[in-house]
């Protein structure tokens, strides 16, 4: 979409570029590019709605805001709940009990596994996958490119009646989820071959029934999936699901996903990226934020199956240790009262809309910084630094990544070594997962099949937690600030705010603008570049904002009941 009166560019156009909305993500961004040269040379993130949590959170119990963050969207409900309740956690000293910490850590492990799987292929695959290009597939073909990548096989009439499926739905003229695609009426960045559009196809299809069985692998302990019930302060409360035949269902539907994720979704990853392999050259960032995780023991974090750790300027020979007392939020350019960064404890959000675009305040984002230093987190940032350490979980899936696309590790730092990097990250924990579940299994034994799963606490006058989520989409943190027993301030800082948000006060571009800046665009009027690398970041802008009124200001009062 073209940027004021500026009129829809040409292939060849110089000048800005709007994409607002940007579609398959959570939430409403809209991106500002300017072109010149078939090039980005500058880029602005705006998040287009208030974020307002904080203010809904005052004065309430601490341990209602699980309930109440998760609901920040439909996405990353367990993420927020579980970083709230950690928060809690931390703010009271709970020390929580072994089962109850392994539980929490399974619930994640899954919902990793079901929120990588429908990024790569109901948010992002359509980046690459021309879907109407299937229909001049040989079938037989792409059944046999599926099978030489693939230890499970793959029928040609199979791949016949899904090609039959989606010649229906585009003759009808009615395309549903690809109304509007780039791809559409052909596109020179598209270049697969007929036969693996098919095979990606069909694999997005079926990947829209296997997310739902990972939903409810991790309802089995949540009680429900999204927005799960089972988390309180000091453990969970899931007892019938520690019963052998809830935890053999649990076994069962997570190792169907495992299967889906080793011979559907790895391959299909590196079938793809083999045709992409010039995008390893563009959409890469300096700087690298991965937070703790998977850990034993709530209150260490080194005791992670994912150490915390700091990459800079793209140097694996050193990870910097993360210390909590260096993180900052910036508003200068958002659209918050103040100029000045604060640490998440003394956070405000007050809001203060100017206008659309303009280069002073122009989002809705905060702008996070790690010793002022903008940074990118999540599954790449994860790769990068589990790799610099040398985790023998994550190196040789690594090394094999790179041998079959014939990279070297600088290829990483770029759009295609993100996506690469969830795929990576999605692999490593199928490896991991079923390990954990018999770690469970033996807690439970030797409690005699009734383990403690909730920790005695008290609630205290005053006092201050965090709660940390190296979560699917990055670093998550909550801060807690307890007043008279009550939420006296409550800051969420979201992966999402780390990578799309605007420039600080010291003028650094956010990671995303910072992604785009130098990205080839072939054609000006559908930029699939700039979303080939946004949907690389896996946003969610619900996680970091929310409405206000546009006009007025006037924030809304809730009563949640």
């Amino acid at each position: 979409m073209a940027h004021g009166n500026i009129p829809t560019p040409s292939p060849n156009y110089t000048g800005p570029v709007v994409v607002d909305p940007v579609t398959r993500l959570e939430g409403h961004l809209r991106i500002e590019v300017e072109l010149e040269g078939g090039k980005i040379k500058n880029a602005h993130s705006v998040m287009s709605l208030f974020r307002g949590l904080e203010i809904i959170l005052r004065g309430r119990d601490p341990q209602d805001a699980q309930h109440i963050t998760q609901r920040t969207c439909g996405v990353c409900t367990y993420t927020h709940a579980l970083a709230s309740i950690r928060a809690v956690d931390n703010a009271v000293g709970a020390v929580l009990p072994p089962a109850a910490v392994a539980i929490r850590n399974l619930v994640l492990a899954a919902h990793f596994l079901h929120d990588h799987i429908v990024h790569f292929y109901h948010l992002h695959a359509l980046d690459f996958v021309d879907v109407t290009n299937c229909l001049n597939a040989d079938p037989a073909k792409a059944a046999q490119a599926i099978n030489d990548h693939s230890k499970r096989q793959v029928r040609p009439e199979d791949l016949k009646a899904v090609q039959e499926r989606i010649r229906k739905f585009v003759e009808s003229g009615q395309v549903g989820p690809f109304t509007g695609a780039y791809f559409l009426g052909g596109h020179p960045a598209y270049r697969l071959s007929p036969e693996l559009d098919l095979a990606a196809t069909a694999h997005y299809l079926e990947a829209l029934h296997l997310q739902v069985k990972t939903s409810r692998a991790c309802a089995i302990f949540g009680g429900k999936h999204p927005h799960p019930q089972f988390t309180v302060v000091g453990g969970v409360t899931c007892y019938d699901a520690l019963r052998p035949e809830r935890i053999k269902e649990f076994e069962a539907l997570v190792q169907e996903t495992i299967d889906f994720v080793n011979n559907v979704y790895i391959p299909d990853l590196l079938l793809v990226a083999s045709q992409y392999k010039d995008v390893a050259g563009y959409g890469g960032t300096t700087n690298f934020l991965a937070g703790p995780e998977f850990c034993k023991d709530p209150n260490n974090y080194d005791s992670g199956f994912h150490a915390p750790g700091i990459i800079l300027n793209r140097d694996l020979s050193t990870v910097h240790p993360f210390e909590l007392p260096h993180i900052s939020e910036h508003v200068r350019h958002s659209w918050y009262e103040g100029a000045e960064a604060r640490h998440p404890y003394q956070g405000e959000s007050q809001p203060r809309f100017t206008d659309l675009h303009g280069e002073d305040r122009y989002s809705w984002g905060k702008a996070p910084r790690y010793k002022g230093l903008p940074m990118e987190t999540g599954p790449l940032a994860t790769v990068l630094v589990e790799f610099a350490k040398g985790n023998p979980a994550y190196v040789p899936v690594v090394e094999s990544v790179l041998k079959t696309l014939g990279v070297g590790p600088e290829a990483l730092f770029s759009t295609l070594g993100r996506t690469a990097a969830r795929g990576i990250e999605t692999a490593v924990l199928a490896g991991q997962i079923m390990g954990w579940v018999q770690e469970l299994k033996e807690l439970i034994a030797k409690a005699n099949g009734k383990p403690q799963i909730v920790a005695d606490w008290e609630m205290p006058n005053e006092a201050e937690g965090v709660g940390i989520v190296n979560a699917p989409r990055g670093m998550l943190s909550h801060w807690i600030r307890i007043e008279k027993r009550k939420i006296g301030n409550y800051q969420l800082v979201v992966p999402s705010t780390w990578n799309l948000g605007p420039r600080c006060a010291e003028g650094h571009v956010g990671p995303v603008e910072e992604a785009l800046i130098g990205t080839p665009v072939e054609d000006a009027s559908r930029p699939v570049e700039v979303l080939r690398t946004i949907h690389s970041f896996d946003p969610c802008l619900a996680c970091a904002v929310h409405v206000i009124d546009p006009v007025t200001n006037e924030k809304r009062e809730f009563k949640v009941l």
